[in-house]
């Protein structure tokens, strides 16, 4: 069977008789611009068995027809979709972005934070442990004088002891011991005796009288020593007190 370029071609060869213009017709259309765009799926193709199965009726070449412009509106669609989901994209990606530098933000503001929280709190131990040492320290001077005060009745005792000749032997050596080791470990220091001049400050007055024999006002009789840890004073010296007439 031989073969034709078109379908009126065709239409001659299958017998030459009727009217062609039908046929021609659809060649014409199948020729067209817009069916030329569309792969042609064999209905158009002259290769069948007899020239009524090649040649297409006027309302296959118009189904023919809208499937290409569907088609052909299809892509421009698809083009049309594609370039909005670029912008759709490029918003997606500026997004994120944003969201990581809010994040970002937040962070450095959190760390600013725990930073600052950090520095405060180690200010505030820091000011603990000043304030802890000096107590402490207060508080081992309060301890020293109060173990001295307690002491105090029994180094009068031993002083005593000493005016009147009683701490011979191995008792004197122990009081003797017991008062320099208070003088150089805590610095006790026992003061007051006659003929010092009066200080109301660390002389206590219990007994005065008046003299021409003095210039100024002097202890004239020690009643009691007097004691004090370097400049603290622990207890006044209690004295009778002469003064000029």
């Amino acid at each position: 069977m031989t073969s034709f370029g078109s379908e009126g071609e065709a239409f001659e060869a299958a017998g030459g008789g009727g009217d062609p213009t039908p046929a021609s017709g659809a060649g014409d259309a199948l020729n067209s611009e817009e069916f030329s765009n569309c792969e042609y799926d064999g209905r158009a193709s002259a290769t069948s068995s007899s020239a009524a199965e090649e040649a297409a009726s006027p309302a296959e070449n118009e189904s023919v027809l809208a499937e290409c412009e569907s088609t052909s509106g299809g892509e421009h669609d698809e083009q049309t979709e594609g370039a909005g989901t670029g912008e759709t994209s490029e918003e997606e990606l500026l997004d994120p972005l944003s969201e990581a530098m809010k994040t970002i933000s937040s962070l450095e503001e959190k760390l600013a934070r725990a930073n600052a929280d950090i520095y405060n709190l180690q200010q505030e131990y820091n000011g603990f442990v000043r304030r802890s040492k000096a107590e402490g320290a207060v508080r081992r001077e309060e301890g020293i004088t109060s173990v001295i005060e307690a002491l105090l009745p029994v180094l009068d005792d031993a002083a005593l002891a000493r005016q009147h000749g009683d701490l011979d032997g191995p008792a004197g050596q122990i009081v003797d011991k017991v008062e320099q080791t208070l003088a150089v470990n805590y610095k006790v220091e026992r003061f007051g005796a006659e003929g010092d001049e009066f200080d109301p400050q660390i002389h206590e007055a219990l007994m005065h009288q008046t003299s021409a024999d003095v210039d100024l006002e002097k202890v004239n009789v020690l009643i009691q020593p007097g004691y004090k840890i370097g400049e603290k004073l622990l207890r006044p010296a209690r004295v009778g007190v002469v003064s000029p007439e």
